[in-house]
């Protein structure tokens, strides 16, 4: 995207902080589970150092104990509890005590790491659920020209791809990260209260680890963001063309559209590669590290052992200490690199999740019942900048009435629709519904009475009868019905299979462009709003077809207000008022009889349909 390249000279630590603080608010229901995974995973770190303890303890009192050094501390007491239970001198009975020791320990320890991976897992899952049904319910409310700048396929990935990348780090990310620092600090309080100078040993070869990681995260970041970037840029391309396929093939495009998708996908496996081995290189490295640490007390500590400085049993402890030690700060970098991409995905997840509501719903609502009454006063509309679509347009639509706009393509007839929907803020100027501005409205309290039939239907993968009802249960199957009788779209559905009930699939396909349009029209009549727009409704049904329901239209929008937009002027001649646009004006208005009497722009407009006694459509443009 065009601003890309600012965002990335824009990240900081301070910007890193913000985005993991925003992440943790998905969290924030769920405090109680946190806190006990938490909780559970703080309990580990004391049981994890069991193992190394008794270790130190079966080696100091019973297989190299030393006369002249007197147990003390914890191995103390495990002598005593052996005393007490009868097994003084009795080694053999002593190493079975503490063998079952080791055993609850590691059993306890397994209890409590189960228990924090369920709730975690849980945790995230939910979290992720919140976090898809937002961005979903933030898509609904983004202006209508989001979708013209932005790829479906790019939407996509940030919905599955990139949520997907959130939930290690919302699932255990974080609670883990949290659980492997604390047992790391309790190990290493440990390891020095047995032996300083072998933690101080220990102390080198971490810093070594945390230089190598901090270096490692300078390069991780930009890459994982890039490689998100042509994951976004794949599947909008897949999208896209899998989409036009029939156009690809009718003007024979597949092997240059071929060449496109290669050139995408090998920067796609590029990214990939490089993002792998930069997360490959981090645990080879990590693991040299940490061998060197345990070949470095394995030295020192020999021979303090040697010197009878240390103890056999603290020494083996020790090594054992140590790579629980490291352990943690592996994890804790491998988690990191999740983290990261966690972040990059994250990014662009809040950038979409931040990007501007059309229209903030008014607290205010129109009361009384609805009259369907529709001004235009002064109206300026322009989609960018002062390129002016719609210049000082006015016209009155009165209850019931029946208005048609006529015109060439580009002059404005489309956008009128679109403007008294709010898909699009006027400039200047007000639209009254009601007498009531629609900026004082909220959205979908006036959407809510105006039906629409567009020239592009869109059909859902569902049976007919829910393409018909979208959904809202209150619209009875005898309503459905009825509307597709009125229709004609009845005599359609019977000679299939299923009815009602025959699945359409995807997008419509299986249906021909005008069969479509005619459930777009019992669409429109089922929910039997008070204002009806047809917008180019009948341009792909065919002659027949239309003199079929030209008379039940007459019908249906006899009770209605209805704004008609067409080409085809047969099937306006009988409207109320016919408002004739021309570069964004109101050029003519009135009905059938009287436009052509005037031999204006609406008799030229008919007789490039009907007479065919002009040549070209090039006399109209200069008439201006």
């Amino acid at each position: 995207m065009a601003d890309s390249h600012d965002r990335k000279e824009n990240l900081s630590r301070p910007y890193d902080s913000q985005l993991a603080a925003r992440l943790l608010r998905y969290l924030y229901p769920y405090k109680w589970s946190v806190l006990g995974a938490l909780v559970l995973t703080i309990l580990n770190a004391p049981l994890s150092t069991a193992g190394p303890l008794l270790t130190k303890a079966a080696i100091d009192l019973f297989l190299a104990s030393d006369p002249s050094r007197p147990p003390a501390g914890y191995v103390l007491w495990l002598k005593q509890s052996a005393d007490l239970l009868g097994l003084k001198g009795a080694w053999q009975r002593g190493l079975v005590f503490i063998a079952i020791l080791f055993l609850l320990a590691n059993i306890a320890q397994s209890a409590a790491q189960y228990l924090q991976v369920v709730i975690t897992e849980n945790v995230g899952q939910m979290a992720i659920h919140d976090l898809r049904v937002q961005i979903f319910s933030h898509l609904q409310k983004v202006p209508i020209q989001f979708y013209d700048r932005n790829p479906m396929g790019e939407l996509m990935t940030r919905l599955t791809t990139d949520v997907d990348a959130l939930n290690e780090m919302l699932s255990s990310g974080m609670i883990t990260v949290l659980g492997h620092t604390a047992t790391a600090l309790y190990v290493f309080g440990l390891m020095f209260r047995l032996s300083w100078p072998l933690a101080l040993v220990s102390c080198a070869i971490l810093l070594a680890m945390v230089v190598f990681t901090v270096w490692v995260r300078t390069i991780a970041r930009s890459t994982f963001r890039y490689f998100r970037e042509r994951i976004a840029e794949v599947n909008a391309f897949l999208q896209e063309h899998l989409d036009g396929m029939q156009v690809v093939q009718i003007f024979t495009r597949e092997a240059r559209e071929m060449k496109k998708f290669e050139r995408i996908n090998r920067k796609h496996c590029e990214a990939g590669t490089a993002a792998t081995l930069r997360n490959a290189l981090f645990y080879p490295v990590i693991e040299i590290i940490a061998s060197i640490g345990i070949a470095l007390i394995i030295w020192y500590g020999g021979g303090q052992v040697m010197r009878e400085t240390v103890s056999l049993g603290t020494l083996v402890a020790f090594i054992q200490l140590a790579q629980l030690f490291y352990d943690p700060v592996t994890e804790i970098g491998s988690k990191y690199h999740a983290l990261q991409a966690a972040l990059a995905s994250s990014e662009r997840i809040f950038r979409l999740l931040d990007e501007p509501i059309a229209i903030l719903p008014k607290k205010r609502s129109r009361r009384g019942p609805v009259r369907g009454r529709i001004e235009f006063r002064n109206v300026w509309f322009a989609y960018q900048d002062n390129d002016w679509v719609l210049k000082n347009v006015s016209f009155l639509v009165e209850p019931g009435e029946k208005v048609a706009f006529v015109g060439r393509t580009g002059a404005g007839k489309t956008t009128i629709t679109n403007l008294l929907l709010r898909f699009h803020e006027i400039q200047r100027g007000q639209i009254l519904f009601d007498d009531m501005d629609i900026r004082q409205m909220d959205p979908e309290d006036l959407r809510s009475n105006v039906a629409i039939v567009p020239q592009d239907i869109f059909l859902f993968s569902a049976d007919i009868a829910s393409n018909i009802r979208l959904g809202d249960q209150s619209i009875s199957e005898e309503r459905v019905k009825s509307a597709a009788r009125q229709v004609h779209l009845d005599k359609f559905i019977v000679e299939l299979e299923k009815g009602y009930q025959y699945e359409v699939r995807e997008r419509g396909v299986g249906l021909s462009v005008g069969q479509k349009q005619l459930v777009g029209f019992a669409r429109a009549l089922a929910f039997n709003r008070p204002i009806l727009v047809l917008d180019e409704a009948t341009s792909s049904i065919d002659t027949r077809t239309e003199i079929q329901i030209r008379d039940a239209i007459e019908r249906i929008i006899a009770s209605r207000t209805a704004l008609v937009i067409a080409h085809r002027l047969s099937t306006i001649q009988a409207m109320d008022r016919i408002l004739v646009m021309h570069k964004g004006e109101v050029r003519e208005s009135g009905d059938h009889k009287s436009l052509l009497a005037r031999r204006g722009f609406y008799w030229k407009l008919h007789q490039l349909q009907f007479c065919h006694k002009l040549a070209t459509a090039g006399e109209m443009e200069s008439d201006n």
